[in-house]
């Protein structure tokens, strides 16, 4: 079991936050495992917490600053106001969604679809040289976290990948890369809070006796692999576009496709 916490960490810690798919990716690696049904399930879910503390780590300065000025500084409070209005179409839709996608979405052949999908979304942008008309998180409107936040219905396809999906919402909507990236961070954390305490609770009662220790390793693994991830990006970004992504995704999709025929 201690490989199988030590895989799953890495493999969420590494692409929870590059649009490749993490669900999809821990689909993938638990079908390779042979680790299957709601344990396995539950391991996926609770390992994002690891990557989540890695965002707010990472952003610890600005997240204190966005909680002691939101009752005194309306440009703190319009923030997070835009991230709660970022955040409430994947979560009213994947509430009423939720269990149509477990049980018809979460499979390698579906993921397969999901990714190449996203790598074709990913080079029809690339290839349309978007303007540029924000430089800042702090400087987005209502209608470009609006329009993130449509974006991100996306990622409720296990597999599309919710920072692709974010990412080129922003892009969308006039971010520059750094700016969409950074606002993807921002609003993975209530995004992925909210469905990982939804579905841990959904699940609490399959877990194993001694899981806990695994569950330990596991999302420390994810935490520090997303942490460096991070940074890793954030510098990426600033010089990159994301097409080698996207040429990733399809090589996986179409060997997992062929692995399946």
């Amino acid at each position: 079991m201690w490989f199988v916490a030590l895989l799953l960490g890495v493999v969420e810690g590494l692409t929870e936050f590059l649009p490749v798919s993490s669900t999809g990716h821990l689909i993938l690696t638990s079908a390779w495992l042979d680790f299957h049904g709601r344990r396995a399930e539950v391991f996926e879910i609770f390992i994002q917490l690891g990557a989540i503390l890695s965002v707010v780590v990472e952003y610890r300065v600005r997240l204190t600053e966005l909680a002691l000025g939101f009752a005194r500084s309306a440009d703190d409070r319009a923030f997070v106001l835009r991230l709660f209005i970022a955040f409430l179409p994947a979560a009213v839709l994947g509430l009423a969604a939720h269990h149509y996608i477990s049980e018809h979405l979460f499979s390698p052949r579906t993921v397969a679809f999901a990714l190449i999908t996203g790598a074709l979304l990913i080079l029809f942008v690339e290839r349309l040289h978007l303007p540029v008309r924000t430089r800042s998180t702090d400087a987005m409107t209502w209608s470009q976290a609006a329009g993130v936040g449509l974006a991100q219905c996306l990622a409720l396809w296990p597999g599309f990948s919710r920072s692709a999906a974010t990412i080129l919402g922003g892009l969308g909507m006039g971010l520059d890369r750094r700016s969409a990236t950074e606002f993807s961070f921002f609003l993975a954390i209530p995004t992925l809070v909210a469905a990982t305490l939804y579905d841990l609770w959904k699940n609490k009662d399959a877990l194993a006796a001694g899981d806990a220790l695994w569950l330990a390793l596991a999302s420390g693994i994810s935490f520090a692999v997303a942490w460096a991830t991070i940074r890793w990006l954030l510098g990426y970004v600033s010089t990159h576009d994301f097409r080698i992504f996207a040429w990733y995704r399809i090589a996986l999709g179409v060997i997992v496709l062929i692995a399946l025929r």
